[in-house]
């Protein structure tokens, strides 16, 4: 079978048959077309041709371009499920990918902002959304659920209308591999989602021609809001803070779990809330946690 063949058919059983998201379906592509291409520039056409060698210079090439090593630990993921998936498929006699080693990650801790600037952040979206301007009274909502709920970009603008529940303060968010988890929101976020209900998604829906459905954030087109108008939104709301790093929806994702750790929330429930799969991604904001351990350790030591 061609390699390039085969690409295609591991990316159709990542699809319809595992439910992967789109966002790990791009990756997958981009990072098996890299390595496609280069297997035919050494001559490698077929999959049966693709042996542990070729993929170590594939990775040694690209280290020599000085990519990061979190994108070559993830093309090494991405190279590792293809031929692992080939071998089950009977495609190849044995899996080359099996002893491809990723670089080691150094452990970076999130950028966050602080209980007092994420309260002063949400007070002036409330003031700009007290005009009526329903971008504001939008922009107000989306701020206020991903700060309650500590939910990804793609699992908010993934909303519906439906997934709400304002009765009894929850909502039904649609995570990765397509798995569902009920989250729980405050009441502030209650206020502000009453309000971008009532009075500003109608005026943005009527922009529209229908398309959007009954997505729950709407774009000024009336379409459903994109992940990258609601990055744009965060980042804006975030510029007047301080920090290194990104500055987008996964920082008040990280500023969630932050705060729900050092509020006493176990690390099993902020696991759940977040929908990660493994404990041992959730264990990252325990490293950020450090006035919760302080406090711990005060309350509990006899020489404290």
């Amino acid at each position: 079978m061609e390699l390039s063949a085969a690409v295609e058919r591991f990316l159709d059983h990542s699809r319809f048959e595992r439910g992967l998201a789109e966002a790990t379906l791009r990756s997958y592509r981009a990072d098996l077309t890299g390595l496609v291409r280069f297997a035919e520039r050494s001559g490698a056409h077929r999959l049966d041709e693709l042996d542990l060698e070729l993929l170590r210079q594939w990775q040694w090439e690209a280290s020599e371009s000085r990519l990061a090593p979190a994108t070559l630990a993830r093309r090494s993921a991405s190279a590792r499920s293809f031929t692992s998936w080939a071998a089950r498929a009977g495609l190849l006699a044995v899996d080359p990918g099996i002893r491809l080693r990723s670089p080691k990650l150094g452990r970076h801790l999130p950028h966050i902002v602080n209980q007092a600037q994420a309260a002063e952040l949400l007070d002036r979206a409330a003031e700009r959304a007290s005009t009526g301007d329903p971008k504001a009274v939008r922009d107000r909502a989306l701020l206020e659920l991903l700060y309650a709920c500590g939910i990804r970009v793609s699992e908010l603008v993934g909303l519906d209308v439906a997934d709400l529940d304002l009765d009894r303060l929850t909502l039904t968010v649609t995570g990765k591999g397509d798995k569902q988890r009920t989250v729980p929101f405050g009441v502030p976020a209650l206020g502000a989602l009453v309000d971008y209900l009532r009075t500003a998604r109608p005026v943005l829906r009527e922009n529209g021609d229908g398309a959007a459905g009954d997505a729950l954030l709407l774009g000024p087109s009336g379409k459903r809001l994109s992940s990258r108008a609601a990055y744009d939104v965060v980042s804006r709301a975030l510029a007047a803070y301080p920090g290194g790093g990104p500055r987008g929806p996964h920082t008040l994702r990280h500023t969630a779990a932050t705060h729900l750790l050092d509020g006493g929330a176990d690390l099993r429930t902020v696991q759940e809330l977040l929908g990660h799969a493994s404990l041992g991604t959730t264990q990252i904001y325990t490293h950020v946690s450090v006035e919760r351990l302080k406090q711990s350790y005060a309350q509990a030591h006899p020489r404290a």
